[in-house]
């Protein structure tokens, strides 16, 4: 909790999740969804060095919801969090060994917004045996808040923090039976019965999105039995700087293409132009050129037909890049956004505004947005 506590006061995305909370084990025949995953991720995050407090703690649905426009997957994913049981090994009244179940979240409060539902606010408390997990723990996970958010299976995120847990530790092996591997990653005991479906759908798609977002890298070795697999063997190992820089751009970047980046299928751009040089095709190191010329084409001919309030007509729709407008909404987001990326900061505006966005223009527009960036950087602090 001292360390959580300090991660807070340093700011940005990293956080500590207690090693107990990371070991404790699905309830057979339970799991929590992604979403719920990430909630619980986020409610760790915001508790920090009070989680294993006897107290409420409190967080916007602003910074749940995460492109989602409504309220109403808040609501599915609290009270998938009150309903899962997790597990843990204990002794009975008699000192016979026994499996304790329970609860992480013991209450919840959802404000309920009459005229604005973008406004709320959420609480919780942490039941007591999860208050105690916390407690105990020595050791603990340090996670990114960007690559919990980024992740798309709920797999991948459970060995992230597994990997994530175990790397702090300095023990980079995980060696775990098939029983104890479905009960940690929560996979559901009448799912992938046969080995090669579990390692096509679970392993090697969380391994692909571990690769891609995490500051380690994932290998497994499979033990058998003749020819049942009973065994699994995990080895995470950190990467080295240059990786590490490219997980950082790649969790910057949008997240739409990041399977296709991933898969390396990016597809290729098409010069027709009469601005552009007469190739047919470019890719690689060539695009960012070929995006310089599109750019600076757009830029001038809207500049040319575009001032004051037509430049603020409406808010750019996809990534702040060409055109007049754009480059203008990027200029205040790079000046006003406190350094985290614009296009995330613009989608989280869209999303907020919704409707209201069409009935914005003008000097309005312009302040609307202005006003949104500097409440970005107010809220979450330097990236």
């Amino acid at each position: 909790m001292r360390v959580a506590a300090a991660l807070a006061r340093k700011g940005g995305d990293e956080f500590a999740k207690p090693g107990r909370l990371v070991e404790v084990r699905f309830v057979k025949g339970q799991s929590l969804s992604l979403t719920a995953s990430r909630l619980l991720a986020l409610m760790i995050l915001t508790a920090g060095g009070d989680a294993w407090q006897d107290t409420t703690h409190r967080m916007r649905k602003s910074d749940i919801r995460r492109g989602h426009k409504g309220n109403e997957r808040i609501v599915d994913m609290l009270e998938e969090l009150h309903r899962t049981l997790f597990a843990e090994d204990d002794k009975s009244w008699r000192g016979k060994r026994a499996t304790k179940r329970f609860n992480l979240i013991q209450a919840s409060w959802e404000e309920v917004e009459d005229n604005d539902k973008e406004t709320g606010w959420i609480e919780w408390q942490f039941t007591p045996d999860a208050r105690r997990l916390i407690q105990e723990s020595e050791t603990y996970a340090v996670m990114n808040r960007q690559a919990v958010l980024g992740f798309r299976s709920a797999y991948a995120l459970k060995l992230y923090e597994e990997g994530a847990l175990r790397l702090h530790r300095r023990q980079p092996v995980w060696k775990v039976d098939m029983v104890g591997l479905r009960a940690a990653l929560g996979i559901d005991p009448d799912k992938y019965a046969d080995f090669a479906q579990l390692r096509r759908k679970v392993l090697t798609v969380a391994k692909a999105e571990i690769d891609q977002l995490a500051h380690f890298t994932v290998e497994w070795q499979e033990i058998r039995r003749g020819r049942a697999v009973i065994e699994i063997e995990f080895r995470f190992v950190s990467k080295d700087a240059p990786a590490q820089i490219a997980t950082v751009d790649e969790l910057e970047r949008h997240s739409k293409g990041r399977k296709a980046r991933r898969d390396d299928t990016v597809e290729k751009v098409v010069a027709s132009d009469s601005a552009l040089p007469h190739s047919p095709t470019v890719d690689g190191a060539d695009v960012a050129n070929v995006l310089k010329k599109v750019t600076a084409a757009l830029v001038s001919s809207d500049a040319a037909s575009s001032s004051g309030t037509e430049l603020w007509a409406r808010f750019p729709r996809g990534r702040l890049h060409f055109g007049a407008t754009e480059e203008a909404a990027r200029e205040i987001g790079v000046r006003y956004g406190g350094g985290w990326n614009v296009d995330m900061i613009a989608e989280a505006y869209r999303d907020h505004m919704g409707a209201r966005l069409n009935t914005l223009s003008g000097t309005k527009l312009e302040k609307s947005w202005k006003g949104w960036c500097e409440a970005f950087f107010n809220r979450r602090g330097r990236p």
